[in-house]
């Protein structure tokens, strides 16, 4: 080959090399399932790319196929980053070592019930002796919050646990069950044909919402990046993908905030 054209290659596959993405490092980043991982991938991995053009790092959409899968994902430290929820993270804190960096701002998650839009259920002890859906056995408020307000109201009733709050929304609105527990994020974002089918029966009190968390291998510089990248998509330029994950901002978490979880000194997950 003549010098001039080797000379040329050369040139041209370290100017390629030089406009590839500078990733110093790969990590997972976990989201819990409460919707399909096809709903998932759509809303998220713009949020993933975004938060990558604010970072040298590369980050890897992951999921599982249900709730309890990725619990125990998480309990094995499988995920470098995970958006869990609340109940998940006062548990895996202590047992993987998990922290939290950041929640959704100005926001309290709230469990509720749901019924058909058209239902004649008027009193919370018509549903006695009724089957009713939830995501997962400790899915926070979508069912340990339910569960806890239908104890409350001495209300017997069997569980049937259909993987994500989707199939929950679904499962009441096609008449399936009578009644199912989800939080509203999830029932404002499901499509408009099975949202105007149901209505909101009952809501809990407020507590501290999903933990976005970080494994302690990671490195404290690449969890600084992690975070300013989060907070930077509160930025005007990003308000139409938060939408998608009907989120309106992110803020700096700590630990101690998920204090008002550890009271509620819930157990389903040592069972």
């Amino acid at each position: 080959m003549k010098q001039p054209v080797a000379k040329l290659i050369c040139t041209i596959i370290f100017t390629l090399i030089i406009a590839l993405p500078a990733y110093s490092k790969t990590y997972t980043f976990g989201i819990v399932p409460q919707q399909s991982a096809t709903r998932l991938a759509r809303n998220w991995l713009p949020i993933i790319k975004k938060i990558e053009s604010y970072t040298d790092l590369n980050i890897k959409f992951a999921t599982a196929k249900d709730i309890p899968e990725f619990e125990k994902r998480v309990r094995e430290g499988l995920y470098d980053f995970v958006y869990m929820n609340p109940y998940h993270y006062t548990v895996f804190s202590e047992t993987t070592g998990y922290r939290a960096i950041a929640k959704q701002s100005n926001k309290q998650i709230k469990g509720i019930l749901v019924i058909p839009k058209d239902s004649a259920i008027a009193e919370v002890n018509e549903l006695n002796n009724k089957a009713i859906a939830f995501p997962a056995p400790a899915a926070f408020a979508a069912t340990l919050l339910v569960k806890s307000y239908l104890k409350e109201q001495n209300i017997n009733y069997s569980s049937q646990y259909v993987s994500s709050h989707d199939s929950v929304y679904r499962s009441v609105a096609h008449g399936l069950v009578p009644a199912g527990g989800g939080i509203i994020r999830t029932l404002n974002a499901i499509e408009k044909e099975i949202r105007d089918k149901l209505t909101v029966f009952w809501t809990s009190g407020g507590f501290t919402p999903h933990a976005f968390a970080y494994h302690p291998r990671i490195v404290e510089e690449d969890v600084a990046k992690f975070l300013d990248a989060l907070l930077n998509l509160n930025l005007p330029e990003n308000k139409l993908l938060l939408k998608k994950i009907k989120f309106k901002g992110f803020e700096r978490a700590d630990d101690s905030d998920w204090n008002d979880v550890r009271a509620l000194n819930l157990k389903e997950l040592e069972k």
